[in-house]
């Protein structure tokens, strides 16, 4: 039997501002990736977020990303791998906190956005960000785009790492994500996603925009739960894996 877990960006919102029905999608995903107030989050959005995924059930990972509210973490910035390490460093701590306010351990760490993006080809930064993850505790588990400079990082100073493939994001011959920037990025076609992530679970491949077929690890699915039909979509994905055989299953689990 194939075994995968699906993760889902959680805790986005910010002050009055809302993102996502986070009370919804934790039905249907087993990990958690909870913003730690850089990109987005607060304290009280980050509580409540711990809560929510507990009472479901769902392990959670910290989602440091880079200082950008106002872009949501999605604009690149130039930074030097140790502000990558203090950055990923003292945002793990903040959810940290909350976690052992109820007793609970954290399950992995997974960058945000353009963090992620440039750690995924920038082997320093990727290095640094292993680093900080493994200097909290060896026991983490870092999630990284497949087959990047990330999971390359990870595995190299002896994390467990989780090659995470995306549902709704085309790709390049050269495995990485179509950029944001351009129209086909996005796959919304709900038949179509699901159907290139059975084929990556499945068969270990995707079809690139240049029509070649690449080779992918896919241990966890990226679900983006500020997306406008995430709810059905997570439950869509549920029950296509149900009816293939594959069963859906944290990472530490």
């Amino acid at each position: 039997m194939f075994r995968v877990d699906i993760n889902c960006d959680l805790g986005e919102s910010f002050g009055r501002y809302r993102l996502g029905e986070q009370k919804e999608i934790l039905k249907y995903v087993t990990s958690a990736n909870i913003a730690c107030g850089f990109h987005a989050g607060d304290p009280s959005v980050m509580r409540e977020t711990v809560k929510l995924a507990i009472e479901n059930g769902v392990k959670i990972g910290a989602h440091p990303g880079l200082p950008d509210l106002s872009g949501f973490g999605r604009r690149e910035m130039k930074i030097t791998p140790q502000e990558g390490y203090d950055m990923v460093v003292y945002q793990i701590g903040a959810l940290n906190g909350f976690l052992t306010t109820f007793g609970e351990q954290m399950q992995h760490v997974k960058p945000h956005g353009a963090l992620y993006n440039m750690a995924a080809k920038d082997a320093k930064l990727a290095e640094a960000i292993a680093q900080a993850v493994y200097d909290i505790s060896p026991s983490l588990v870092l999630f990284g785009l497949a087959n990047s400079e990330l999971t390359t990082a990870g595995e190299k100073i002896g994390l467990r790492t989780a090659h995470e493939v995306f549902a709704d994001r085309t790709y390049q011959s050269d495995g990485s994500l179509t950029s944001r920037q351009q129209s086909d990025a996005l796959i919304t076609d709900t038949d179509k996603s699901v159907a290139q992530v059975v084929k990556m679970v499945i068969e270990g491949k995707v079809i690139s925009q240049q029509n070649t077929e690449v080779l992918i690890n896919a241990d966890t699915i990226c679900i983006h739960g500020d997306s406008e039909h995430a709810v059905s979509f997570a439950k869509y994905i549920k029950e296509t894996f149900d009816s293939n055989g594959i069963l859906i299953s944290a990472i530490n689990n």
